[in-house]
């Protein structure tokens, strides 16, 4: 090894004692979703099982858990088995919105024809799946874990939704990809949203840590594709219509249409003057 490589395995040493010690395994987080998602439907296994094989799954999903918690137990607030306990206390409550949540999937889309469509082919209800899981965590105040959750469920579906939020159910997302959905954004029941639409914050900066800077939106409002709305007093009004590629950054009163006033121009007739189209 050169004297050049010699610095640079040094340097890269030195990085990882620093800075990447005390985390959970990426690997064994992404095993660990994929195991309690099959445990939760295992269905996606094409398989159906006993309480009895449930109840020894969920044990396999406990145990992996606490492996996890172990390597970031200095930063717990309490022991990794007492973080455990409690999440598997409240999985069956999330395992009841994700039931509601499929099957208003099935009520909303006609391109549904039943709960097993919806668990096995929409990328929507994975990523639902996941951060209903996550958002325990979150709650729990568990670093780091409920990210590394969430953003696998990304990696796997375009869909980007932080641990953080606020979601009830029924909730349902169609087609999904490009979909952000912030860390304290709140979405009441009943709602649904298209690909590309995004529930951010106004501006970026790091002292707007720890406040509501993303939108709330309520009951029964749909939102879609492309629309963006920003902002944490941004709220919009229940049974609300929201259309393509609008940008919102006010409140919107409820049982309202918001849309963007599009001009379509026909070329039927020869006194039509042809724009200036630059190419750049």
């Amino acid at each position: 090894m050169t004297h050049k490589n010699q610095a640079f395995a040094e340097r890269l040493s030195e990085f990882n004692k620093n800075y990447c010690m005390d985390v959970p395994s990426m690997v064994q987080t992404h095993e660990f979703v994929e195991n309690l998602i099959h445990t939760l439907f295992p269905i996606k296994r094409n398989c159906v099982v006993d309480p009895g094989e449930i109840t020894i799954e969920m044990d396999r999903c406990s145990i992996k858990l606490k492996e996890l918690l172990y390597s970031i137990r200095k930063s717990l607030d309490r022991s990794p088995e007492e973080v455990v306990e409690t999440f598997f206390s409240r999985v069956p409550e999330s395992f009841e919105q994700l039931v509601a949540d499929a099957e208003a999937i099935t009520q909303f889309d006609p391109a549904s024809s039943c709960v097993e469509e919806i668990i096995l082919c929409y990328p929507g209800f994975y990523c639902i799946s996941v951060y209903r899981m996550a958002h325990i965590l979150y709650e729990l105040g568990v670093p780091l874990l409920p990210r590394m959750m969430a953003e696998y469920a990304h990696e796997k579906t375009g869909i980007d939704i932080h641990p953080g939020a606020r979601i009830k159910s029924p909730f349902f997302i169609d087609h999904g990809t490009g979909i952000v959905i912030g860390e304290t954004a709140e979405i009441g029941q009943h709602v649904k949203l298209y690909q590309g639409v995004t529930l951010g914050a106004l501006t970026v900066e790091k002292k707007m840590a720890n406040t509501k800077r993303h939108p709330t939106i309520e009951d029964y409002v749909i939102i879609y594709a492309g629309s963006t709305i920003l902002g944490g007093s941004t709220v919009i009004g229940h049974h609300t219509v929201v259309g393509g590629n609008t940008w919102i950054t006010e409140s919107i009163l409820p049982f309202s249409v918001v849309y963007r006033n599009h001009r379509v121009v026909v070329k039927n007739n020869k006194d039509f003057k042809t724009p200036i189209d630059f190419v750049i």
